[in-house]
């Protein structure tokens, strides 16, 4: 078959055996249908990236576009974490009041920013992705799953209770998994001109070679994000595509061992342009409406703020959305009185909003911000 073949092994379960990529017998058919979605997705990821280049400064809101598909790829996996509590987390990382999985979140944001810097000086090889890993699953939680080491014994993907001969998926053992890593290695710098088909064929063939103990989903889902800011499709990590993997998880899953099962390469890429299509229009309307918030932001505190400095703290607010009075201090270099006299004026403009209800350790919400990103991340899976 052309994605492979499933081969019974001594102990009596069936492993999967990847064939290389790309794939032949026959090679990718380019339907009307395929053909349509590539052309679809093209576009509008280029659509993105153009409004992406006059946003006022991207790196401002690029923070948040990364926590946003963390948080999503976390929420397939099973995790409960919301954007608020990982905004939360990194303002006091030893509050008592958060979601135990907040930091696999934390940790998913920390491996993003980690691999987009580390390509600067490694492009995207088997040796990044172990390190990709190792951020990922860095701290006691991950301990046990031997972060940043590809696995040394067999795994199995299954419901809870499954063995290797009950599994749904068996991915291959330790001599074809380094293979297929070592031919998925070479893959990525193949030199064609269809990096979103790349993109796709990349994503479903690391899942199937299911590499780690543990992690293997986000790993794959970050692999995405470097592989188009690598290829130059996007400039910045400004597309979630866990936004349709989330809303479709059950065909996402399915589309993946469909390759498996009836080596249906077409039928996943079809899929996955779509995904790409969709979030980059969605991404695209997202980036519009930044900047017609900031545009209105600005207005409005002309009205209610003198201090030049107000203009410097509503900026750091598109990058750290949940600040307190200290934060603010520290943003703009001044004392802990302005700060608070700041933020005041803020609330006043409707632009803050205190969280606590407390006198003490206060926090604030750019809630008009933060809404922009809530209908993503409360999709029902």
């Amino acid at each position: 078959m052309r994605s492979g073949r499933f081969v019974k092994q001594v102990e009596d379960y069936r492993a999967f055996l990847p064939a290389p990529l790309p794939p032949t017998n026959p090679e990718i058919q380019f339907d009307r249908e395929l053909i349509g979605w590539l052309d679809r997705a093209g576009q509008n990821i280029a659509r993105l990236d153009g409004v992406a280049s006059v946003l006022p400064d991207p790196n401002l809101f690029v923070a948040m576009y990364v926590r946003q598909e963390a948080v999503l790829s976390s929420q397939i996996e099973g995790t409960q974490s919301t954007l608020e509590d990982v905004l939360q987390f990194e303002i006091d990382a030893n509050g008592e009041d958060r979601p135990k999985d907040v930091e696999e979140v934390v940790n998913y944001v920390r491996a993003m920013n980690y691999g987009l810097q580390r390509m600067k000086e490694l492009p995207l090889s088997k040796r990044l992705i172990r390190e990709i890993h190792a951020e990922l699953l860095s701290g006691e939680r991950g301990s046990n799953k031997d972060p940043g080491e590809f696995r040394r014994t067999q795994n199995w993907i299954g419901p809870a209770g499954c063995n290797l001969s009950t599994a749904t998926f068996v991915p291959p053992p330790l001599p074809e998994m380094n293979a297929s890593l070592d031919n998925l290695e070479q893959f990525l710098h193949n030199e064609t001109e269809l990096s979103l088909i790349l993109c796709g064929l990349v994503h479903a063939q690391f899942e199937t070679i299911h590499p780690f103990l543990n992690g293997n989903g986000r790993v794959g889902r970050l692999l995405i994000a470097f592989l188009l800011c690598q290829r130059r499709v996007l400039e910045r990590p400004l597309l979630y595509l866990s936004h349709f993997l989330k809303a479709n998880r059950t065909e996402y899953y399915d589309r993946l061992m469909a390759i498996r099962m009836s080596g249906d390469w077409e039928g996943w890429l079809k899929f996955f342009l779509r995904g790409i299509a969709e979030v980059s229009l969605e991404a695209t309307e997202t980036a519009r409406k930044i900047m017609a918030l900031r545009e209105r932001d600005r207005n409005e505190l002309q009205k209610h703020v003198t201090n030049p400095s107000a203009f410097t703290l509503l900026d750091n607010l598109f990058a750290q959305p949940i600040c307190t009075a200290k934060m603010v201090a520290k943003w703009l270099g001044c004392s802990y009185s302005l700060a608070n006299k700041l933020i005041s004026q803020f609330q006043t403009a409707k632009l803050l909003r205190e969280m606590t209800g407390g006198n003490r350790n206060r926090r604030y919400s750019y809630d008009p911000y933060l809404s922009l990103f809530h209908s993503e991340e409360n999709l029902t899976i």
